[in-house]
């Protein structure tokens, strides 16, 4: 069985992280979660969650997530003998981009993304705020060296989106495609559509 990290963190994009997380339950993959106490917030605020709702997060009850408290810098997923087949943090914020950019390690969520980086796995990151800094380009620049990928939550129009989750499935698939999950959420520039 295929593994993903997943954290979330508190910038906007609750929607993006929702989409993730239930692409990968319904592909089979077992989704490793941590969010960030901003994180917890977000999703509060944006889809409506007092607590963390793993079914609600999943789209159905048996759901194969395992979370994790973000202040226990001593869970498996921050240890680099725990495998898995890549982390995601999104959204991630310019907190969560310029920690993990400088190897800070202070939560599960920074500590999880330092050892994938040293172990030379895929990290993702779903940066998700607007307009850049300096700071934010040379943390983003930082983290390239480093081997991360860096995926603005930017949604194509070419295909004529109708909804915002329309917009939102277009990031979704991106971010799948980055994370090496098959998925049918959008089309693909070049592919025909049934109408």
């Amino acid at each position: 069985m295929r593994r993903i990290v997943v954290g979330i963190s508190g910038a906007s994009g609750a929607i993006y992280a929702q989409g993730v997380i239930r692409a990968l339950v319904e592909s089979g993959v077992e989704v490793h979660l941590v969010v960030t106490t901003w994180g917890r917030r977000l999703l509060r605020d944006e889809l409506g969650m007092e607590q963390v709702n793993l079914e609600a997060l999943a789209g159905r009850g048996d759901h194969g997530i395992i979370l994790y408290n973000n202040n226990d810098v001593g869970a498996a997923i921050a240890s680099g003998s725990f495998l898995h087949d890549g982390m995601i943090i999104v959204p991630a914020s310019s907190n969560a981009l310029a920690s993990v950019a400088n190897g800070l390690g202070d939560n599960l969520l920074y500590r999880a993304a330092a050892v994938t980086l040293k172990e030379r796995r895929r990290l993702v990151l779903c940066h998700r705020e607007m307009p850049l800094s300096h700071i934010d380009i040379e943390n983003m620049h930082r983290l390239s060296l480093a081997g991360a990928i860096i995926a603005p939550a930017n949604p194509g129009w070419y295909f004529l989106p109708r909804t915002t989750q329309d917009m939102a499935d277009f990031v979704v698939a991106r971010l799948l495609d980055l994370l090496g999950v098959e998925h049918a959420l959008s089309r693909r520039w070049g592919e025909k559509t049934a109408e």
